[in-house]
C-alpha cells in the first residue's frame, strides 16, 4: 500500500490518512488481517509528529476499521457496522453530493461518477481474486 501525504493541502494530514486506509481497504489492497505500519514509522516516514498517525488510527479504530493491539500494531478488521452508521454515512453522502450540485454538475455526471466510483472498487477486489 502506497499512501501520499500533501503537507500543503487543506484536509489535515491525519484525514488524508485515513481516507487513503479507507480505500485501500475498500479497494482490495487491505484486507482482513493485514498490518498497517507502526505510527512512528509511518511518522518518520512522512516527517510528521507521531501523534497524527495516531489520531488517524484512532478514527479508523472507533469506526471499527483496524483493532489496535499493543503485540500486533494496528490490523485491519472487517467488522458489522453499528446501527448508526448508514444514517451517518447517508447524511455524509449527501452533503458531498450536494456539493456537487451547488458547483454545477448535473445530477447525471453525480450519479456517472458514483457508478463509476463504485466499478471500480469491484473491478479491483475482482482483480485480486484468484
Amino acid at each position: 500500500m502506497i499512501l501520499n501525504v500533501d503537507l500543503n493541502s487543506e484536509l489535515p494530514i491525519y484525514q488524508q490518512l485515513r481516507d487513503q486506509i479507507v480505500e485501500a481497504i475498500a479497494d482490495g489492497v487491505l484486507t482482513e488481517g493485514s498490518s498497517l505500519p507502526a505510527t512512528r514509522t509511518l511518522a518518520s516516514d512522512f516527517g510528521i509528529n507521531f501523534h497524527t498517525v495516531n489520531k488517524a488510527y484512532d478514527l479508523l479504530r472507533k469506526e471499527g476499521l483496524i483493532r489496535l493491539n499493543r503485540k500486533s500494531g494496528a490490523v485491519v478488521t472487517t467488522t458489522v457496522a453499528d446501527a448508526t452508521f448508514p444514517s451517518e454515512w447517508t447524511a455524509r453522502a449527501r452533503t458531498l453530493l450536494a456539493e456537487g450540485i451547488a458547483r454545477g454538475l448535473s445530477a447525471d455526471e453525480v450519479l456517472q461518477t458514483c457508478r463509476s466510483l463504485l466499478e471500480s472498487f469491484s473491478a479491483k477486489q475482482q482483480e485480486d481474486t484468484p
